[in-house]
């Protein structure tokens, strides 16, 4: 993020505008839905912005902005639309000390406007850096036509009342009263029986919310999916949205983390094979503690909470400390997997079950049926296989496995920086170790991705014809 979005407080501040065309009238009109003392320098203005002088909605000088002119302003617009006469006036603006904008200059603009949606109090400031103007732009209309007109009415509404809300202590009962308020329940009000309707229904809420009893704390189980925050489910972006604490894995992408509210208490809890990881134990402790204060406690695993994700434990912890759970689940690593390679986990012919294992256990690596899984046409989706790689391959050799059955490793399945090494069982080591992976890995026994089967094919054609 290069420029830092934050909402200027211009009540009775000087503004400069130099220039009086349409560059000028552009973001005069923005400007004069503030408080902002508007001042605005121009030799030749538009008749558009002589009326705005005769209106008295700014003061207007004819001739070009000179050196003083900035002094004590707190924005500075150059909208000359002629460089050489912006670039003195941001000369001019940086020496007196007040921040300049350049109309269609980036590089010289120390700050720059966003594209706004009104809902006076409530502003939606959208930025693209100044890189995609008309993107901004279209998330500006799509924001107009969701967001009601009468939402700044009831913003205001609400503001007035403040003072009457601040009997309910701060954190979730408060922020329960205005999210009460805000979902739907004031429109209608206001729709049915205007404002005198709007404030009874506050009234009621405050009542109804002064009375209730302590609210118990709550732990939602979320699967946070393989990483790709698309393909995060419904459900889980809106418990991230109201939680109060999230207790996070390792692996859970951060762009995920960056769904949570802001105020909301996140705690690291990762785990890592062979490596520094929190305990069980500690985890299950922190569910506990934060929900019998009162807190909506998302647990936030990586993929799927039903798969290697130690669940019962915290499951069997939540129900001896009498705390109510619940299981959100999300898309599984060996889905997204699959997907990426263009494959399926069962087909007709083929196998007709798959199995889903892991390398490695708190005791160290895992035994498995050795023996089914050599077997020709089998699949597994092998969690946690990056460091039991060469004791997986050794134990499949051992009893059977064709050496060249096909194995595939997805690094970072769904995201952006995603790899697919394609290899067979007798190569899986050295090539993992070449490939240098860092990032959560899952291994494919017995499936090959659909681009490197068929190219395979085609050789073996090619073979047979030759």
């Amino acid at each position: 993020m290069q420029h830092f979005p934050i909402f200027l407080n211009l009540a009775g501040q000087r503004v400069v505008v130099s220039g009086g065309e349409e560059a000028a009238l552009a973001k005069l009109r923005l400007l004069m839905k503030t408080e902002a003392r508007i001042e605005v320098y121009a030799s030749a203005p538009a008749a558009d912005v002589l009326r705005l002088e005769a209106e008295g909605r700014i003061v207007l000088r004819l001739r070009p902005l000179r050196e003083g002119d900035a002094k004590g302003a707190a924005l500075v617009y150059g909208a000359n639309e002629d460089d050489r006469e912006d670039a003195r006036i941001a000369a001019i603006a940086r020496a007196e000390g007040a921040l300049v904008n350049i109309v269609d200059n980036l590089d010289d603009s120390a700050f720059i406007t966003p594209a706004i949606v009104d809902r006076d109090p409530v502003t939606i400031a959208i930025g693209t850096e100044g890189a995609a103007p008309v993107l901004a732009r279209q998330i500006k209309a799509d924001l107009e036509e969701r967001l009601p007109a009468n939402l700044g009415l009831l913003a205001r509404i609400g503001i007035a009342f403040r003072q009457a809300a601040d009997v309910l202590p701060m954190g979730r009962k408060r922020r329960d009263f205005w999210g009460d308020y805000y979902n739907g329940a004031a429109a209608r009000a206001l729709a049915e029986s205007g404002e005198s309707g709007v404030q009874t229904l506050l009234g009621d809420l405050l009542d109804r919310h002064v009375m209730a009893s302590h609210r118990e704390g709550h732990v939602d189980l979320v699967g946070a999916g393989p990483g790709d925050p698309d393909l995060l489910t419904l459900k889980a972006r809106k418990l991230l949205d109201a939680a109060d604490v999230v207790v996070y894995d390792r692996l859970v992408a951060p762009q995920i983390l960056e769904l949570a509210r802001r105020e909301a208490i996140m705690i690291d809890a990762g785990k890592e094979g062979f490596g520094t990881s929190t305990a069980q134990d500690d985890i299950n402790d922190i569910l506990v503690a934060h929900a019998r204060d009162g807190h909506q406690v998302v647990r936030l695993k990586a993929g799927d909470p039903t798969v290697f994700g130690r669940l019962d434990e915290e499951i069997d912890a939540l129900d001896a400390a009498g705390v109510s759970w619940a299981i959100v689940p999300g898309i599984t690593a060996a889905s997204a997997a699959v997907a990426q390679i263009g494959q399926s986990l069962t087909r007709r012919g083929r196998n007709s079950s798959v199995r889903f294992i892991t390398g490695h256990d708190t005791k160290g690596f895992c035994d498995h049926d050795w023996q089914a899984l050599a077997r020709p046409g089998e699949v597994a989706a092998i969690y946690m296989g990056k460091r039991s790689a060469r004791f997986i391959q050794g134990r499949l050799l051992m009893h059977g496995a064709d050496p060249a059955t096909p194995v595939t490793v997805i690094e970072n399945a769904s995201r952006t920086d995603a790899r697919i090494l394609s290899t067979t069982l007798s190569r899986l080591e050295p090539t993992l170790s070449e490939a240098a992976l860092t990032g959560p890995a899952l291994t494919f026994l017995g499936l090959a991705p659909r681009a490197a089967l068929a190219a395979s094919t085609e050789l073996e054609l090619q073979r047979a014809l030759s």
